[in-house]
Protein backbone atom coordinates (compact mmCIF):
# COMPACT_ATOMS: atom_id res chain seq x y z
CA UNK A 1 0.00 0.00 0.00
CA UNK A 2 3.00 2.14 0.75
CA UNK A 3 4.06 2.14 -3.13
CA UNK A 4 0.29 3.43 -3.84
CA UNK A 5 0.34 6.05 -1.65
CA UNK A 6 3.17 7.20 -2.71
CA UNK A 7 2.11 7.53 -6.13
CA UNK A 8 -1.21 9.50 -4.76
CA UNK A 9 0.73 11.44 -3.04
CA UNK A 10 3.04 12.51 -5.89
CA UNK A 11 -0.01 13.31 -8.43
CA UNK A 12 -1.91 15.55 -6.07
CA UNK A 13 1.12 17.15 -5.24
CA UNK A 14 3.14 17.61 -8.75
CA UNK A 15 -0.65 18.68 -9.85
CA UNK A 16 -0.79 21.45 -7.58
CA UNK A 17 3.16 22.28 -8.14
CA UNK A 18 3.27 22.29 -11.88
CA UNK A 19 -0.11 24.50 -12.03
CA UNK A 20 1.24 26.52 -9.60
CA UNK A 21 4.16 27.39 -11.45
CA UNK A 22 2.74 28.03 -14.60
CA UNK A 23 0.26 30.36 -12.69
CA UNK A 24 2.90 32.51 -11.16
CA UNK A 25 4.37 32.95 -14.32
CA UNK A 26 1.66 35.41 -14.66
CA UNK A 27 3.03 37.64 -11.69
CA UNK A 28 3.91 41.49 -12.93
CA UNK A 29 1.93 40.38 -16.66
CA UNK A 30 -1.39 40.11 -15.87
CA UNK A 31 -3.90 42.07 -17.86
CA UNK A 32 -4.47 44.40 -14.44
CA UNK A 33 -3.56 45.08 -11.48
CA UNK A 34 -6.65 43.20 -9.52
CA UNK A 35 -5.89 39.98 -11.70
CA UNK A 36 -1.90 39.76 -10.83
CA UNK A 37 -2.63 39.97 -7.48
CA UNK A 38 -5.06 37.22 -7.59
CA UNK A 39 -3.16 34.79 -9.84
CA UNK A 40 -0.61 35.20 -7.14
CA UNK A 41 -2.25 34.84 -4.63
CA UNK A 42 -3.86 31.41 -6.61
CA UNK A 43 -0.23 30.44 -7.24
CA UNK A 44 0.62 30.32 -3.37
CA UNK A 45 -2.22 28.68 -2.60
CA UNK A 46 -1.21 26.00 -4.99
CA UNK A 47 2.22 25.65 -3.82
CA UNK A 48 0.82 25.56 -0.33
CA UNK A 49 -1.38 22.51 -1.08
CA UNK A 50 1.92 20.90 -2.50
CA UNK A 51 4.33 21.36 0.38
CA UNK A 52 1.80 19.10 2.19
CA UNK A 53 1.05 16.95 -0.23
CA UNK A 54 4.90 16.74 -1.59
CA UNK A 55 5.55 16.31 2.60
CA UNK A 56 3.46 13.87 3.18
CA UNK A 57 4.80 12.09 0.36
CA UNK A 58 8.21 11.98 1.48
CA UNK A 59 7.42 10.60 4.97
CA UNK A 60 5.33 7.49 3.40
CA UNK A 61 8.67 6.76 0.87
CA UNK A 62 10.72 6.91 4.09
CA UNK A 63 14.26 7.78 1.66
CA UNK A 64 15.23 10.54 3.96
CA UNK A 65 13.98 12.47 0.77
CA UNK A 66 11.99 16.17 2.21
CA UNK A 67 9.01 17.71 -0.14
CA UNK A 68 11.58 20.34 -1.53
CA UNK A 69 13.31 17.56 -2.61
CA UNK A 70 10.70 16.07 -4.58
CA UNK A 71 9.75 19.12 -5.93
CA UNK A 72 13.29 20.20 -7.31
CA UNK A 73 15.85 17.16 -7.42
CA UNK A 74 13.04 15.49 -9.78
CA UNK A 75 13.05 15.13 -13.78
CA UNK A 76 11.02 15.44 -15.84
CA UNK A 77 9.98 11.47 -15.95
CA UNK A 78 9.59 11.37 -12.31
CA UNK A 79 6.78 13.77 -12.52
CA UNK A 80 2.81 12.65 -11.88
CA UNK A 81 1.25 15.63 -13.02
CA UNK A 82 -1.86 15.50 -15.90
CA UNK A 83 -0.53 17.02 -18.79
CA UNK A 84 -3.30 19.44 -18.53
CA UNK A 85 -1.55 21.24 -16.26
CA UNK A 86 2.31 21.65 -17.52
CA UNK A 87 0.71 23.40 -20.78
CA UNK A 88 1.89 27.06 -21.67
CA UNK A 89 -0.17 29.84 -20.29
CA UNK A 90 0.03 31.25 -23.94
CA UNK A 91 -3.03 34.35 -23.00
CA UNK A 92 -4.55 35.06 -20.58
CA UNK A 93 -8.40 33.33 -21.62
CA UNK A 94 -6.41 30.41 -21.92
CA UNK A 95 -4.66 30.59 -18.68
CA UNK A 96 -8.59 30.83 -17.50
CA UNK A 97 -10.13 28.24 -19.19
CA UNK A 98 -7.43 25.72 -18.01
CA UNK A 99 -7.62 26.91 -14.86
CA UNK A 100 -11.41 26.71 -14.59
CA UNK A 101 -11.31 23.09 -15.53
CA UNK A 102 -8.42 22.34 -13.61
CA UNK A 103 -10.59 23.50 -10.37
CA UNK A 104 -13.87 22.23 -11.10
CA UNK A 105 -11.93 18.58 -11.01
CA UNK A 106 -9.94 20.06 -7.78
CA UNK A 107 -13.34 21.27 -5.84
CA UNK A 108 -15.00 17.36 -6.68
CA UNK A 109 -11.33 15.31 -5.91
CA UNK A 110 -10.58 17.58 -2.46
CA UNK A 111 -14.43 17.01 -1.25
CA UNK A 112 -14.15 13.61 -1.66
CA UNK A 113 -10.63 13.39 -0.33
CA UNK A 114 -11.87 15.21 3.08
CA UNK A 115 -13.47 11.83 4.00
CA UNK A 116 -10.25 9.48 3.14
CA UNK A 117 -9.94 6.90 5.19
CA UNK A 118 -6.74 8.18 5.78
CA UNK A 119 -6.19 10.59 8.46
CA UNK A 120 -3.45 13.30 6.97
CA UNK A 121 -5.03 13.19 3.42
CA UNK A 122 -8.30 14.20 4.90
CA UNK A 123 -6.71 16.76 7.09
CA UNK A 124 -4.97 18.23 4.08
CA UNK A 125 -7.99 17.94 1.47
CA UNK A 126 -10.17 19.68 4.24
CA UNK A 127 -8.15 22.42 4.47
CA UNK A 128 -7.12 22.43 0.39
CA UNK A 129 -10.98 22.70 -0.39
CA UNK A 130 -11.88 25.53 0.69
CA UNK A 131 -9.15 27.38 -1.85
CA UNK A 132 -10.17 25.03 -3.89
CA UNK A 133 -13.53 26.18 -3.88
CA UNK A 134 -12.98 30.17 -3.67
CA UNK A 135 -10.24 29.34 -6.91
CA UNK A 136 -13.67 27.81 -9.27
CA UNK A 137 -16.09 30.40 -7.95
CA UNK A 138 -13.39 32.93 -9.81
CA UNK A 139 -12.24 31.21 -12.62
CA UNK A 140 -15.57 30.80 -13.33
CA UNK A 141 -17.05 34.21 -13.37
CA UNK A 142 -13.86 34.55 -15.43
CA UNK A 143 -14.98 32.67 -17.86
CA UNK A 144 -18.00 33.56 -18.47
CA UNK A 145 -17.26 37.06 -18.45
CA UNK A 146 -14.85 36.63 -21.16
CA UNK A 147 -16.93 33.87 -23.15
CA UNK A 148 -20.17 36.34 -23.16
CA UNK A 149 -18.14 39.80 -23.38
CA UNK A 150 -17.11 40.95 -26.71
CA UNK A 151 -16.48 39.03 -29.99
CA UNK A 152 -12.80 38.43 -29.45
CA UNK A 153 -12.97 37.35 -26.34
CA UNK A 154 -15.82 35.20 -27.02
CA UNK A 155 -13.73 33.39 -30.08
CA UNK A 156 -10.40 33.27 -27.89
CA UNK A 157 -12.21 31.41 -25.17
CA UNK A 158 -14.09 29.08 -27.88
CA UNK A 159 -10.46 28.51 -29.00
CA UNK A 160 -9.03 27.57 -25.47
CA UNK A 161 -11.88 25.84 -24.60
CA UNK A 162 -11.32 23.46 -28.17
CA UNK A 163 -7.52 23.33 -27.36
CA UNK A 164 -7.94 22.13 -23.68
CA UNK A 165 -10.74 19.71 -24.19
CA UNK A 166 -8.59 16.69 -25.22
CA UNK A 167 -6.55 16.84 -21.91
CA UNK A 168 -9.82 16.36 -19.49
CA UNK A 169 -10.11 13.24 -19.75
CA UNK A 170 -7.00 12.25 -18.23
CA UNK A 171 -8.28 13.61 -15.04
CA UNK A 172 -10.52 10.37 -14.54
CA UNK A 173 -8.27 7.90 -15.75
CA UNK A 174 -7.50 4.75 -13.33
CA UNK A 175 -4.64 2.54 -12.88
CA UNK A 176 -3.46 -0.22 -10.52
CA UNK A 177 -2.69 2.33 -8.23
CA UNK A 178 -5.69 4.42 -8.19
CA UNK A 179 -7.55 0.86 -7.88
CA UNK A 180 -6.08 0.07 -4.53
CA UNK A 181 -6.24 3.76 -2.83
CA UNK A 182 -10.31 3.40 -3.88
CA UNK A 183 -10.47 -0.54 -2.64
CA UNK A 184 -8.28 0.96 1.09
CA UNK A 185 -10.93 4.02 1.20
CA UNK A 186 -8.40 6.36 0.88
CA UNK A 187 -9.08 8.36 -2.52
CA UNK A 188 -12.78 8.39 -4.29
CA UNK A 189 -12.98 6.55 -7.79
CA UNK A 190 -11.91 8.75 -10.47
CA UNK A 191 -14.62 8.07 -12.55
CA UNK A 192 -16.70 8.93 -10.18
CA UNK A 193 -15.36 12.35 -10.28
CA UNK A 194 -16.94 12.88 -13.56
CA UNK A 195 -20.44 13.37 -13.26
CA UNK A 196 -20.07 16.74 -11.07
CA UNK A 197 -17.11 17.81 -13.00
CA UNK A 198 -19.25 17.95 -16.06
CA UNK A 199 -22.54 19.35 -14.45
CA UNK A 200 -20.44 22.35 -13.21
CA UNK A 201 -18.36 22.50 -16.66
CA UNK A 202 -21.81 22.59 -18.75
CA UNK A 203 -23.64 24.98 -16.79
CA UNK A 204 -20.15 27.63 -16.91
CA UNK A 205 -20.42 26.94 -20.62
CA UNK A 206 -23.69 27.63 -20.85
CA UNK A 207 -23.57 30.94 -18.98
CA UNK A 208 -20.74 31.34 -21.04
CA UNK A 209 -22.64 31.03 -24.35
CA UNK A 210 -19.24 28.25 -25.51
CA UNK A 211 -19.79 25.02 -27.18
CA UNK A 212 -18.31 22.27 -25.73
CA UNK A 213 -16.83 20.04 -27.95
CA UNK A 214 -18.39 16.95 -29.59
CA UNK A 215 -15.33 14.64 -28.70
CA UNK A 216 -14.11 11.77 -26.06
CA UNK A 217 -10.81 11.85 -27.25
CA UNK A 218 -8.30 12.22 -24.10
CA UNK A 219 -4.53 12.29 -24.00
CA UNK A 220 -2.81 10.73 -21.10
CA UNK A 221 0.16 9.52 -19.54
CA UNK A 222 1.60 12.46 -17.77
CA UNK A 223 -0.24 10.67 -14.66
CA UNK A 224 2.12 7.74 -14.89
CA UNK A 225 4.96 9.52 -15.95
CA UNK A 226 5.28 7.36 -19.18
CA UNK A 227 4.46 10.80 -21.27
CA UNK A 228 4.76 14.57 -20.63
CA UNK A 229 4.65 17.49 -23.17
CA UNK A 230 7.88 19.03 -23.62
CA UNK A 231 6.40 21.91 -22.12
CA UNK A 232 7.29 20.37 -18.86
CA UNK A 233 11.03 20.11 -19.75
CA UNK A 234 11.53 23.67 -20.39
CA UNK A 235 9.15 24.81 -17.47
CA UNK A 236 11.23 22.64 -14.44
CA UNK A 237 14.70 24.20 -16.39
CA UNK A 238 13.00 27.00 -15.08
CA UNK A 239 11.45 26.16 -11.66
CA UNK A 240 14.72 24.05 -10.45
CA UNK A 241 17.48 26.34 -11.79
CA UNK A 242 18.75 27.75 -8.99
CA UNK A 243 18.58 24.43 -6.93
CA UNK A 244 20.61 22.59 -9.79
CA UNK A 245 22.93 25.48 -9.54
CA UNK A 246 23.17 25.87 -6.16
CA UNK A 247 22.56 22.62 -4.58
CA UNK A 248 21.70 22.48 -0.97
CA UNK A 249 22.41 26.11 -0.45
CA UNK A 250 20.76 27.99 2.37
CA UNK A 251 19.56 31.47 3.30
Amino acid sequence: MSAALFETLLRLGDNTLVLGHRVSEWCGKAPVLEEDIALANTALDLIGQTQMWLSYAAEVEGAGRSADDLAMLRDVWDFRNILMVERPNLDFGHTMMRQFLFDAYHRALLSGLAGSGDPRVAEIAAKAVKEATYHLDRSAETVIALGDGTEVSHAKMQTALDLLWPYTGEMFHSDEADAEMVAAGVIPDPEGLRPAWMDTVTATMAEATLTLPDSNFAHKGGRTGKQHTEHLGHMLTQMQWLQRAYPDATW
